[in-house]
């Protein structure tokens, strides 16, 4: 086990969830679990939803008394149903269904919910994989994002996540409000101490120099751009549309005395001009949409400079799929994770060159498995900020993004590329893991 994985596991432990133990374990399940003796129609209804979900080891309670457990395998997790309606809502629609039915209180979730939600997604994923065309265009249908990237679009989708309030998010993401993928360079690095390692990594990449200047598509609440300034000694001009994350880190940097460094600006990705050494881009481009990747790609080529270098830093997928139909409608409207080969449509049609993937999967695990616990941790001010139904349906986002990321569901890479003529690039990887 290398020191990822076993903070990974660590952190796994500890995070719990607030659902309580599991009742069993069945970790490495080789064949599917067959249910007990089903007479009812309900029975019948929960064991054609199990098969929909490939036949994953969970308990079920309904709101008549009837008690289906799994043949031959401990259950992982007991799924209450409260009402007649959440089955028929999660045959039609399962994506969808689930999700509002924990939300509201309907269904329950006793065990780890984070194991819960790694037996869905691989389910899932060994039924994605024998689904029917027919069956697949219909999904498709289903499931089809409900706003598009354009300007205005794209606004609309980022208000409806980030600016929900930075009281919110102060209560979880730790110290350096980074909302993006930190990197554990061993099992004992804590949450903040892995996104300022996350933040020297990027930078490492990008070999930046002090008098640089740099631009930065979608900053989040500001931290790198001050990381940069402050360790690096560079120039940023930052892009980002959410009214409150630009107030949130011009306020920080003017506080930290960089204020003259570092310029944030709140305008489109599309909008930006000028002439840089350096692009970077953490975390921005699951909302871009594919259909723009050929313009950022535009917008990338078109303000580096001879020896210009970027960086992507992205969740991903090993092959295109929409997002989690869900989370797409609740939590993050328009966002869309790439492939690898997705991405190309940003680099080819501008002859920018790809020098370096690396895939930080398991590192975002450890990720939100520790903003998970700072969560929970806080869970009753977030309740008194929002409502019951809010804690729950962000409960289930966190430990569900745990999940696929830990399943291989989703992927995290970072592309570092530079203009093909630039010959002033790094010939190892040695400058990357210096202290």
């Amino acid at each position: 086990m290398n020191a990822v994985e076993e903070s990974l596991s660590s952190s796994a432990d500890r995070a719990g969830t607030a659902q309580g133990s599991a009742p069993g374990a069945s970790a490495n399940r080789t064949d599917a679990p067959k249910l007990g003796p089903v007479t009812s129609a309900t029975g019948r209804s929960v064991s054609k939803l199990l098969k929909m979900f490939g036949n994953p080891p969970f308990e079920f309670l309904l709101w008549n008394g009837e008690h289906i457990v799994p043949e031959g395998h401990t259950p992982v997790a007991r799924i209450i149903v409260r009402e007649p309606g959440v089955l028929w809502g999660m045959l039609r629609n399962p994506g969808i269904h689930f999700g509002d039915a924990y939300s509201d209180g309907r269904i329950e979730i006793e065990g780890d919910i984070v194991r819960f939600m790694e037996e869905v997604y691989r389910g899932s994923n060994r039924a994605e994989r024998h689904k029917s065309g027919v069956a697949e265009l219909f999904g498709r249908f289903l499931h089809r994002p409900r706003r598009v990237n354009t300007l205005a679009g794209s606004k609309d989708n980022i208000h409806h996540h980030y600016d929900i309030g930075n009281d919110f998010y102060s209560l979880w993401l730790g110290r350096t409000m980074a909302y993006t993928c930190a990197y554990y360079p061993s099992a004992q690095t804590t949450l903040d101490e892995a996104q300022d390692a996350k933040m020297h990594h990027v930078c490492r990449k990008l070999r930046l120099r002090p008098g640089e200047r740099v631009v930065e598509a979608g900053f989040g609440w500001g931290r790198l751009a001050v990381h940069m300034a402050r360790h690096y000694g560079v120039k940023v001009r930052a892009f980002n549309i959410s009214k409150e994350q630009v107030a949130f880190a011009r306020d920080y940097a003017k506080s930290q005395g960089l204020d003259s460094q570092i310029e944030y600006i709140e305008d489109d990705y599309r909008n930006i001009s000028g002439t840089f050494d350096a692009f970077v881009s953490v975390g921005m481009l699951e909302h871009v949409g594919v259909e723009n990747y050929r313009q950022l790609g535009k917008v990338a080529r078109a303000v580096l400079g001879a020896n210009g270098r970027g960086l992507i830093h992205s969740i991903g997928r090993n092959f295109p799929a929409q997002l989690h139909p869900w989370i797409e409608k609740r939590i993050f409207p328009g966002a869309c994770p790439p492939a690898l080969s997705e991405m190309t449509e940003i680099f080819e049609p501008w002859d920018l060159s790809v020098l370096d993937v690396e895939n930080l999967r398991l590192h975002y695990a450890r990720t939100l498995t520790d903003w998970l616990g700072l969560f929970e941790n806080n869970v009753d001010r977030v309740r008194g900020m929002f409502d019951e139904k809010f804690v729950r349906m962000w409960r289930l986002y966190l430990a569900g993004s745990v999940a696929a990321f830990t399943t291989g569901t989703l992927q995290l890479f970072q592309v570092l590329f530079a203009t093909a003529d630039n010959n002033n690039v790094a010939l190892t990887r040695d400058h990357l893991y210096q202290p």
